[in-house]
């Protein structure tokens, strides 16, 4: 049975139109009462949502939410990453966290890595995922003025990876989404573009529009495309399909996670998740730990059970799954990797290590270990704050 006959609203839909990506947009869900007449929801339910979306808009396109298993449970993995609750409301958690916009020297472009920008080119998404770092776009948005990301790129040689982002680029008209990768990849000094998208998992059908596979191998080059999958339930043949096409022109995918709390925080989940990426050519390559963004504070864990987690990644499955799990900093510190401790204790002759059986193992070293004094780590233990060396190049670059 095709996952979308389960909805009456959509029983008569033949199989061509639903792989047409242009209806999967135009029927998106963005209206609770258009939900309630594919998911059982009580009436409190459906005012619930209708409120939280006068502030976070919904958007669900038919593909993702064919993706929930069980339509009487709130619980569902999936409805839970596009289904609002009233928890978003919740004033707790910042918009702007990591500071993108004090890092941006002209509106949409953040500069927080020496060699790496990021272009923020759209707030449209074909679902809006309620975990969403960006949601303080979603109803603001200024247009970018292309021309003034390239002259900064152009000014900074520094620069060699140039991050496309959004929202969703993807989904850009293609006439807009070519001038932004031509007008990149002319730049000599760049030497990757990085494609954001979470279409694979949301609206696989986008790649099969010959048009956009044409833009996308005439910059394939220098092209690499970061995709976003959560469940295991999103690795659908449709992902599988769309993967492979972006395979073949050439472009590298790599996939980030983002650790949510009732959707992925297991090892069993995680662990199947990653194998059915690598099952499609996808290489995970992060997992992201929940920011303290404003609405989307409940799915936010624990960095101890991110630890467990990663702990039934390695050595469970073949390293090429393992990705990096990783904190991004307020201040814009920018990301770090964070992870259970292998290491135990050393000494001059030998260290301990611990593997991922829980065996405790002896390792013969070389030489003695010296071991750098920390300064000042207990004054942030007692005060918070940051320690800022001197010379920070990012922060000379701040309005």
């Amino acid at each position: 049975m095709r996952r979308w006959m389960k909805f009456a609203a959509w029983r008569e839909v033949p199989e061509g139109r639903w792989a047409d990506w242009r209806w999967q947009v135009e029927n998106s869900i963005c209206r609770a009462d258009a939900l309630a007449e594919l998911l059982p929801l009580s009436e409190d339910e459906r005012k619930a949502i209708a409120e939280v979306s006068k502030v976070y808009p919904m958007r669900i396109t038919p593909h993702y939410l064919s993706l929930v298993e069980d339509l009487h449970d709130p619980s569902d993995p999936v409805r839970l990453q596009a289904v609002p609750l009233p928890e978003e409301l919740d004033p707790v958690g910042e918009e702007d966290p990591l500071d993108e916009t004090m890092d941006s020297p002209v509106p949409g472009l953040t500069h927080r890595y020496p060699d790496r920008v990021l272009l923020v080119t759209t707030n449209f998404c074909p679902t809006y995922c309620r975990h969403c770092t960006r949601k303080r776009i979603w109803c603001r948005w200024e247009e970018p003025d292309l021309g003034e990301w390239f002259r900064y790129i152009r000014a900074h040689p520094e620069v060699r990876d140039v991050l496309v982002s959004g929202g969703s680029p993807l989904c850009l008209p293609l006439a807009k989404l070519e001038e932004i990768l031509k007008g990149i990849c002319e730049i000599p000094h760049v030497e990757v573009v990085r494609l954001g998208a979470r279409e694979p998992a949301t609206l696989p059908q986008r790649f099969s529009d010959p048009e956009l596979l044409e833009v996308l191998e005439r910059y394939s080059r220098k092209l690499w495309m970061v995709v976003h999958f959560n469940h295991p339930r999103e690795v659908t043949p449709e992902a599988k399909e769309a993967v492979w096409k972006v395979l073949r022109l050439g472009i590298p995918v790599l996939s980030q996670t983002v650790l949510l709390r009732n959707v992925n925080d297991s090892p069993g989940i995680m662990r199947e998740l990653m194998r059915r990426l690598l099952a499609v050519k996808v290489k995970p390559y992060y997992i992201l730990h929940g920011d303290p963004v404003k609405g989307t504070m409940h799915f936010r864990t624990s960095l101890g059970r991110g630890n467990e987690v990663m702990e039934g990644l390695r050595g469970h499955i073949s390293g090429l799954g393992v990705p990096h799990y990783m904190v991004d900093l307020p201040y814009g510190a920018g990301k770090v990797p964070v992870g259970p401790n292998y290491l135990l204790t050393s000494g001059e002759k030998m260290a301990v290590f611990r593997n991922y059986e829980g065996l405790l193992v002896a390792y013969p070293l070389d030489g003695k270990g010296d071991e750098d004094e920390s300064q000042g780590v207990s004054k942030l233990l007692s005060s918070g704050g940051a320690l800022v060396p001197d010379g920070v190049p990012r922060l000379g670059r701040r309005r």
